[in-house]
């Protein structure tokens, strides 16, 4: 997807919805006081017009001249007005909290906020548009747009919800003529709870913390390595890393941030290697890679994602609170199009550096060597995650000695290399990484002047390298062993999990399993009788009857002071044909447990929802 199709699409959606949490409650209040106030000034002008014609001795001049003048100046506007002769008039009809005050303060609030939403909307672009145009102002710019959208967003919940709470209570009363105290009281107490949500976000501190899984290679380990890596980093006239770190994921990546590897907190510049794509990549091929880490750490780019980062968790974690926090959910489009807004600046900057660490790499090494090293690494992830795609979806339980997913890859690369599907997945494919979003795998070979054809992708994806960096790391084979044990393990046991929620289950080994993860849970009720829940249903002691899950199409738990029960909607028709049929399963007694007792339904029926929607996928 391009760039430009990325804000016709992203932005329009988000940019509509931040626009009616800026101008939605303050336009509809000034249109409500607008009218309002324009019946209140009628009838006013039209009941003090009685009052003037029904006095006597005022000469029919004289009564017109002060119909005239009430008329010019109504309640709406007299509140505003600093005529000494209308000190009297505006004394009588502008008293705090007086209707007439009322409406005009709200009416003033909202033509005030309106002007301040449209500034700050021109504020969070033009922050945004600065993060387009100047890389290095990105930080301050990021910094003073989190500042202001997150402050803004706070205020403007106050704000709105002061105008939505008045709104609740004049709106019925204005219209019909009588108002609902339990409306009033519910918004008012919406709008404390979302301003405390949004407002304790501002003080919230979270920690960001990077983790890589590998072992540290010394320069004891791999010593000609080290020297390689230092020579390359002294060519490009940048400082080397301070660690590096051996792993199995397939990407290669260096960061300035701290990052946790094991029990310890490696701080400084830190290059982790894929011990896997060392044992596929020669060593020029390999050089380059280093190369294109190297470059980033030359070009400032590690030392900029270690400060911005940490900014950018904060404040999507704020997002979330705010999101998710009732109603100051309302005012979340505004953080959401700043952010959108800042993320495509973002990706259009690791495209461009991207491109640009390809290119120092090319020089540093060749771009044959680059390019090969981009096919070569793409290829093994593509696959590596194909074929453990294909064995997370077997429906057979994995022994942890039966795995060997590193086996599987080395053994079916070369026929997938092979392949029409290869080559398709080759023309968007893009060499992973965890911190930026990478440019698609074709673009990053044109762009260091190798035009490789289509054909060429599979002989390059499967070519024995002669001599590889691994083969330089003395513990490389040992960290290997461990990772990929402890990996397989964990695959392994999420598979497993997996499969509690795959089986019916169809036999006693399948029922093992399940009960395993959804052992039967009984819950105590009144008089000695429980109801326990199970993948099966929900069974009560009291009636020996079961609610199988399959009969199931809603559950709703209600409280009484008569009892708790669990109202439970099944799929047919009810006898007469009008609606959904009903049962009820009583739960008196049900009080402590009614939370675990609800999660443990919740739970369930999931688990066999899952079952059944995988069971019809497969037929």
């Amino acid at each position: 997807m391009t760039f430009q199709s990325v804000w016709r699409v992203g932005l329009a959606k988000v940019f509509v919805y931040a626009l009616l949490a800026l101008f939605l409650v303050p336009a509809v209040t000034c249109v409500f006081t607008r009218h309002a106030q324009s019946d209140q000034d009628a009838r006013f002008v039209a009941g003090i017009s009685q009052r003037i014609d029904a006095e006597k001795g005022l000469q029919p001049a004289e009564k017109q001249a002060r119909k005239d003048y009430y008329r010019r100046n109504p309640p709406s506007t007299i509140c505003g007005s600093t005529d000494p002769e209308a000190q009297e008039y505006r004394a009588a009809l502008c008293e705090p909290f007086s209707d007439v005050w009322q409406f005009d303060l709200a009416r003033k609030v909202s033509l005030w906020t309106l002007v301040a939403s449209a500034a700050l909307l021109v504020a969070v672009l033009g922050l945004g548009a600065l993060a387009f145009a100047d890389r290095a102002l990105q930080y301050t710019s990021f910094v003073a747009g989190w500042r202001l959208t997150t402050w803004a967003s706070a205020a403007s919940l106050v704000v709105q919800g002061a105008m939505a709470v008045w709104l609740s209570f004049w709106v019925t009363a204005f219209f019909f003529h009588k108002y609902s105290p339990k409306l009033v009281l519910f918004v008012g107490f919406a709008v404390a709870a979302g301003v405390l949500v949004a407002v304790a976000g501002i003080f919230k501190r979270v920690q960001s913390r990077s983790q890589a899984v590998g072992e540290l290679v010394s320069e004891a380990d791999a010593p000609l390595l080290w020297r390689r890596i230092r020579h390359m980093a002294q060519r490009l006239k940048t400082e080397p890393p301070q660690h590096i770190v051996a792993g199995i994921d397939a990407n290669f990546f260096v960061t300035e941030a701290p990052l946790t590897v094991g029990h310890q907190t490696l701080t400084g510049r830190t290059l982790f290697v894929s011990l896997p794509l060392l044992r596929i990549l020669d060593q020029a091929e390999a050089d380059a890679v280093f190369g294109h880490e190297l470059a980033h750490l030359r070009g400032g780019d590690t030392r900029r994602s270690a400060q911005l980062g940490p900014r950018l968790v904060q404040f999507d974690h704020y997002r979330h609170a705010v999101r998710t926090g009732g109603l100051s959910a309302v005012v979340s489009p505004l953080l959401d199009l700043y952010r959108t807004i800042f993320e495509i600046a973002l990706a259009r900057d690791s495209r461009e550096r991207e491109f640009k660490a390809d290119r120092i790499a090319a020089k540093l090494i060749s771009p044959a060597a680059i390019a090969q090293s981009l096919v070569k690494i793409a290829a093994y992830a593509q696959y590596r995650s194909r074929t453990e795609d294909e064995l997370f979806g077997r429906n057979e339980r994995h022994g942890t000695h039966t795995l060997d997913i590193a086996g599987f890859v080395a053994q079916g690369l070369a026929p997938y290399a092979a392949s029409d599907e290869f080559l398709q997945a080759m023309k968007t494919a893009n060499v992973p990484h965890p911190f930026d979003s990478h440019p698609a795998m074709p673009e990053r070979l044109r762009n260091v002047g190798m035009a490789l054809k289509e054909r060429d992708y599979g002989a390059i994806a499967v070519r024995a390298p002669a001599a590889t960096w691994v083969q330089q790391i003395l513990t490389a084979d040992g960290i290997e062993q461990r990772l990929w044990s402890a990996y397989e393990q964990q695959f392994a046991q999420d598979h497993e999990r997996s499969l509690a929620y795959r089986y019916e289950p169809a036999n006693d080994e399948e029922r093992a399993l399940v009960l395993q993860y959804f052992p039967p849970l009984v819950f105590a009720l009144k008089g000695g009788e429980t109801v326990e829940v199970s993948i099966e249903g929900i069974r009560t002691s009291a009636d020996e009857t079961t609610v199988f899950w399959d009969a199931v199409k809603a559950l709703e738990f209600k409280e009484s002071s008569f009892g708790n029960a669990l109202v439970v909607t099944h799929p047919e028709k009810n006898a007469l044909g009008l609606g959904a049929k009903t049962s009820k399963i009583k739960l008196s007694g049900l009080t402590k447990e009614k939370d675990p007792f609800n999660a443990a339904v919740s739970h369930y029926w999931q688990r066999h929802q899952i079952m059944r929607a995988q069971q019809q996928a497969a037929a």
